[in-house]
């Protein structure tokens, strides 16, 4: 028998939590192994029951969310499913690189998708191989992967699926994420959005520049020898020599 999920559920409310309680309940993979009414209740669980996967309400007496995982060490903090129901608490939830973020009132299937969410990523933690990669990547992608980004767009946070970027370029102190006729400027570094876009689908073309597999067109000679990156949208993007090789054999093995 696999082991079991080890899981705290921490909210001031006591329907929010029965309500985890009961959606946890009929899973055969998953041991609910305590409960918390606030963040220092929550901090004591942690440290008790050392659990695999963290369900945290944002707003609670006596300690935030966000100061229970200071108050633990990002490091050394489960994998954490933030539960509110204030969406302006988003896009701090992403920056610490909270698993996702179920925003109340949430439906049972929004809940199964974020669960399965975090039993893939537990499980890749797990791996061995897993574990090695950011030593062969040279210490890039120690992030979750993510399969969307949280973004500003007219004054609102947007969910943006990762699948919908086309390409991404660095902009000084943040990226600037392209998809459609749409670009967000999201703080960021380019090798921390690497790390947790998916690496069968992105590729990095130069130090500045990540493109979608599945939007690059062809690649066509250039100007002075070098080569260009040409996407479906019609943009065309410098590849630089030293990334050239690892892209030709990417899209080598997309066609086989």
């Amino acid at each position: 028998m696999s082991k079991k999920l080890k899981v705290v559920v921490a909210d001031d409310e006591p329907l929010a939590r029965e309500r985890i309680r009961r959606l946890l309940e009929p899973q055969p993979d998953v041991q609910l192994v305590g409960e918390a009414r606030d963040g220092a209740e929550a901090l004591t669980a942690i440290h008790a029951f050392s659990p695999d996967l963290v369900f945290l309400d944002v707003q609670m007496p006596e300690m935030s969310g966000f100061e229970v995982i200071d108050a633990v060490g990002a490091e050394r903090m489960p994998l954490v499913i933030f539960v509110t129901a204030y969406d302006q608490h988003a896009l701090k939830a992403f920056e610490v690189r909270a698993l996702d973020y179920l925003l109340k009132p949430f439906d049972d299937e929004r809940f199964t998708r974020t669960l399965e969410r975090a039993r893939r990523q537990i499980a890749r933690a797990a791996d061995p191989a897993e574990r090695l990669r950011p030593l062969v990547n040279g210490g890039r992608g120690d992030g979750p992967r993510t399969d969307r980004l949280v973004v500003k767009s007219g004054g609102r946070l947007v969910f943006l699926p990762t699948a919908d970027i086309d390409w991404v370029e660095a902009d000084g102190n943040y990226v600037r994420v392209h998809a459609g006729t749409s670009a967000h400027l999201i703080r960021e570094t380019m090798t921390s959005i690497e790390g947790r876009l998916d690496p069968e689908r992105f590729v990095r073309i130069h130090r500045s520049r990540i493109v979608n597999l599945e939007r690059v067109q062809e690649v066509q000679p250039w100007v002075n020898g070098e080569y260009a990156v040409l996407l479906r949208s019609g943009t065309r993007l410098a590849l630089s020599r030293g990334y050239r090789q690892k892209l030709q054999a990417r899209l080598r093995k997309e066609v086989a």
